[in-house]
């Protein structure tokens, strides 16, 4: 048990010392000429330095770019969606509109069938007159080429 934790407790000090060497330190001091140093090296030890954090990384130099591409694609999106969901609600309309102009046309066809029943339309000048049987039939024709253009189901 002992040696389970001392290998444990090894590891986490390896751990440690390998992160802090990661994050590299930076020492400041200024050399016998004058000059300012920087060095991730420690100076010579009768020199004053000063330990510096380490560097930020550097910025992304396209990060501005990169959002505004993000941004335009994300607005491509959404004018995208909205487009599909009027084409949808466009198509759900027409799709409506042609059902309720089938079902019309059948009940019409029902009704030029029945003979028994008189049928009257309004001619050109405004008079009512009854269908005989030729207007039935062409009406019957119209109705079912019609139809057939919409592409009612029987």
């Amino acid at each position: 048990m002992h040696r389970h934790l001392a290998a444990a407790s090894l590891l986490f000090v390896l751990a440690l010392t390998c992160a802090g060497t990661a994050a590299a330190t930076l020492y400041k001091w200024t050399d016998a000429q004058g000059r300012v140093v920087y060095s991730d090296q420690p100076p010579p030890t009768n020199v004053k330095s000063e330990q510096l954090r380490a560097a930020p990384p550097p910025a992304n130099p396209n990060a501005a770019k990169e959002l505004a591409q993000k941004e335009a694609d994300f607005r491509k999106r959404q004018t995208d969606e909205a487009k599909a969901l009027a084409k949808a609600d466009q198509t759900q309309a027409t799709d409506a509109q042609r059902n309720a102009g089938c079902a019309q046309a059948r009940s019409n066809l029902q009704q030029l069938a029945d003979t028994q029943v008189a049928i009257y339309r309004y001619n050109a000048k405004g008079v009512r007159e009854a269908m005989d049987d030729a207007s039935r039939q062409r009406e019957r024709d119209r109705l079912t080429a019609w139809m057939r253009d919409n592409k009612c189901g029987a």
